[in-house]
């Protein structure tokens, strides 16, 4: 009976519940309402333009001018424009194209700016100065003018290439993402300054590890959080860019009705049909609005020294 007494297990106190860094991250992110509320609101915009075609099966180039210049109604939602289209059916396509627009231009301007920023991080004397003197550079050109300019001379021989919508596509994710890869570069520069001297990668560089595996196994990954929140403010950058580009004519053609092009065509009409400029607006103000604070939320969660 003593031995038994002995041998019975004590009970211990219950662990913690260790959570990985996405998990912890996800937790964090959870404390921050306006990004939580934000992402909702962005994934059912995703949803809507992606789905709403399915369902909304009316044609966006489909004329009827006795429903011109009609405000909303049940059989159009977001009303008509001068020549009886529906304004609803034009902005589920439309979003489309400026959501693909943003989050393409992102993609390239990550892609860039990680590239120079941690071969400028982990590089030391001409190789960085060369980096940094390049991306000095395309900082401080006029951005607006350029865009203007490349896409006025480039445009008409895409277009005979790869076709009006593919061509005029292509065209505006490079020169967007081509202008928006700077401040990416100079923020995993310093980030990269900041970790290669850090004690997991000194170790590593003591148990041999190449400079490759250094940057791919431990430094860039404890880089990417700065780099992720940057990432959400270049989407909101590259649809605004893509608006103001359709708005002023040079974006795509007008039969192909991205949120900017909308505006631009509803310019004339302000006085009489002011739902037809209201949608789009508040469908770029919305969508800029929510990556904006779904980025303060990110970069509330993957700071390290913000205790939420």
């Amino acid at each position: 009976m003593a031995g038994s007494t002995l041998a019975s297990p004590i009970a211990e106190a219950p662990r913690p519940r260790s959570l990985s860094p996405w998990g912890e991250g996800w937790r964090r992110f959870r404390r921050h309402r306006m990004a939580v509320v934000s992402l909702a609101v962005l994934a059912l915009m995703v949803l809507l333009v992606l789905l709403g075609p399915l369902v909304w099966k009316v044609a966006i180039n489909e004329i009827d001018f006795s429903a011109r210049l009609k405000p909303p109604t049940w059989r159009h939602p977001f009303g008509t424009d001068d020549l009886g289209q529906d304004i609803f059916a034009r902005m589920l396509y439309g979003g489309r194209i400026s959501l693909a627009v943003g989050l393409a231009a992102m993609g390239m301007a990550i892609v860039v700016g990680v590239t120079i920023g941690a071969i400028a991080g982990i590089s030391r004397g001409v190789i960085d100065t060369a980096l940094m003197w390049v991306t000095d550079l395309f900082l401080s050109l006029p951005q607006l003018p350029l865009l203007l300019l490349l896409i006025y001379l480039f445009r008409d021989a895409l277009k005979a290439v790869f076709g009006p919508e593919v061509g005029v596509f292509m065209l505006i994710v490079v020169v967007i993402g081509g202008f928006r890869w700077m401040p990416v570069a100079r923020l995993v520069r310093a980030q990269f300054f900041s970790l290669r001297e850090k004690e997991f990668v000194e170790a590593a560089r003591a148990l041999g590890a190449t400079t490759a595996r250094q940057v791919v196994r431990h430094i860039l990954p404890n880089a990417l959080g700065p780099v992720i929140v940057a990432g959400t403010i270049d989407v909101a950058a590259a649809i605004i860019a893509e608006s103001t580009l359709s708005f002023l004519g040079l974006g795509f053609p007008p039969d192909i009705p991205t949120w900017g092009r909308i505006l631009y065509d509803s310019k004339e009409y302000l006085d009489i049909a002011p739902y037809w400029a209201l949608f789009p607006g508040a469908a770029i103000f919305l969508a800029v609005l929510t990556i904006n604070f779904i980025g303060d939320g990110l970069r509330d969660a993957l700071d390290p020294r913000k205790v939420l």
